[in-house]
């Protein structure tokens, strides 16, 4: 039977292919932001999401290991089956004291969160409840938003007005979820927290806010931008895997909310617990995260150069403002063609295509990270001023 699952799947890669959309997998040798190509060549990590350097952080790795040894590789079960440590317990407290909220729930990664967690939110909101999700919401938020048989509909990227006309279209019906991010994964953008807010408010429509690429970087400490509307925003969730430098994720919310979730979410009821490594990894960029003010200052002053240097060479970087910029080719082979000339000038910047992000906008996503030392910013500011000429140029 395996045949004919090969000789489909071989259609579609050609196709991929043809396309210049098929994606292949690379195995590289990482030391910090140094990466080893299976070649021998060594690149500067300029696409990936560490963006406070904390997963080779000596003290991080060290209390995953130590966590490891003294509690074991792994939690052996579910939470609600035998899989709750006390560890979890104690690193989910540290948390919520962290992000200034009641409480909070350990999950396994940002997708199996927000492909979770929605559904479940729906079913608490009753039947016929609606999700109002941005167009360019990560693509986990969409599984969980449609992939379950919702009922949901897509507002325009940031469009405050389109959201307003879909929320008046539900008066006098059950009030919708908003579903958005803080800062777009590939766009570097962020939402206008508090006109939505207002706007949500207004309607009486919880909002479900994804904060995997601010919490760490941006808001009072490090806390995401909900933290500087305190209690305003219904329900966050955030992810480990990139400021903090290691893996999992979180919902937080109130204790009443998290209880419904522990008692209704599949991606928390049937899944073994997060390993002790994992928490310890945790456990200690939580110590960290008050005392990096400067990297974050720096991680912010690195994004306004390489805008700069973007927007200077002819290309668009969108609405960027955060750590995370794009540089819009278009063409799809055009994107593969950049970042073939940025690899061979010593940096890793990685093409990004439909359907991950619009048809026609393929980009260049280039993420920085404070560990990224100043002559690895001059060195990448002159390889984008060497690019051709863009489109805007």
């Amino acid at each position: 039977m395996s045949g004919l699952l090969d000789e489909r799947a071989a259609t579609v890669l050609d196709g991929l292919s043809a396309a210049s959309r098929r994606r292949t997998l690379r195995p590289l040798v990482r030391d910090g932001v140094r990466l080893q190509l299976p070649d021998g060549r060594w690149l500067i990590d300029a696409a990936s999401n560490d963006y406070l350097g904390l997963a080779h952080d000596p003290r991080v790795a060290a209390r995953a290991a130590d966590y490891a040894a003294r509690h074991g590789a792994g939690s052996a079960a579910s939470r609600l089956v035998a899989g709750t440590l006390a560890i979890h317990r104690d690193v989910e407290e540290k948390l919520a004291a962290f992000l200034g909220v009641e409480a909070v729930l350990l999950l396994g990664t940002g997708f199996q969160a927000n492909a979770t967690l929605l559904p479940a939110l729906a079913e608490l909101l009753g039947p016929g409840t609606e999700l109002l999700v941005d167009r360019l919401a990560h693509a986990s938020l969409i599984q969980g938003s449609f992939g379950a048989g919702l009922k949901a509909k897509r507002f325009r990227h940031n469009d405050l007005s389109h959201l307003e006309s879909l929320l008046r279209e539900r008066a006098g019906a059950a009030p919708p979820l908003v579903v958005t991010e803080s800062v777009f994964s590939m766009d570097g953008d962020r939402c206008d927290l508090p006109a939505l807010l207002d706007l949500c408010d207004r309607f009486g429509a919880p909002l479900y806010l994804d904060e995997a690429h601010a919490v760490g970087v941006l808001g009072p400490g490090g806390r995401g931008l909900s933290a500087g509307l305190p209690g305003r925003v219904a329900i966050t969730m955030g992810t480990f895997g990139k400021a903090f430098g290691g893996f999992g994720a979180y919902v937080a919310g109130s204790r009443q909310l998290i209880d419904y979730l522990i008692n209704r979410c599949g991606g928390f009821i049937y899944t073994t617990a997060l390993p002790p490594a994992v928490l310890g990894a945790l456990d200690a960029a939580l110590d960290l995260m008050p005392a990096l003010e400067g990297a974050r200052g720096r991680l912010a002053g690195m994004g306004a150069q390489v805008r700069a240097a973007v927007t200077t060479a002819g290309y668009d970087v969108l609405d960027s403002s955060t750590q995370i910029i794009p540089l819009v080719a278009g063409d799809d082979a055009a994107a593969l063609a950049l970042a073939a000339k940025l690899e061979q000038a010593g940096y890793l910047v990685v093409a990004i295509r439909p359907p991950t992000v619009p048809p026609v906008t393929a980009r260049l996503r280039i993420s920085l990270s404070s560990a990224l030392s100043d002559a690895d910013i001059a060195g990448l500011l002159a390889a984008i001023a060497a690019l051709p000429r863009g489109p805007l140029g």
